[in-house]
């Protein structure tokens, strides 16, 4: 689980500094803030279920959709911080680095 949200944090800068790149620095920020908006809440869900596995008897369906359900709720209120907090958003760039930090598991995959 660490590897994966490492991977997600690395493949979001990267974005970022792409971004940056292309389009400056608002779009740098932007690429950023969409990458941790990913990289943030999947970091806690996979705490929670190392923290739970850890404990005997207390990992159970419900306490993994609970965890989900929790993952899903901060993904889209630190969207929504993010879109009424920076007035500089650049949204190709915010998205991009978003769905680059969802499928950058795929990266995983082919290391084995």
């Amino acid at each position: 689980m660490l590897r994966l949200v490492l991977i997600q944090l690395a493949s979001s800068v990267f974005a970022a500094v792409v971004a940056g790149l292309i389009a400056g620095h608002h779009a740098f920020v932007s690429a950023l803030l969409g990458g941790l908006c990913c990289v943030v809440p999947n970091s806690v869900f996979a705490f929670r279920l190392y923290i739970g596995a850890r404990k005997p008897g207390t990992l159970n369906p419900m306490s993994f959709f609970f965890g989900e359900f929790t993952k899903i709720a901060l993904t889209i209120a630190m969207l929504a911080a993010v879109v009424i907090g920076y007035r500089d958003l650049n949204w190709l760039a915010l998205i991009a680095a978003f769905i680059v930090a969802l499928k950058s598991y795929i990266i995983l995959l082919f290391r084995h």
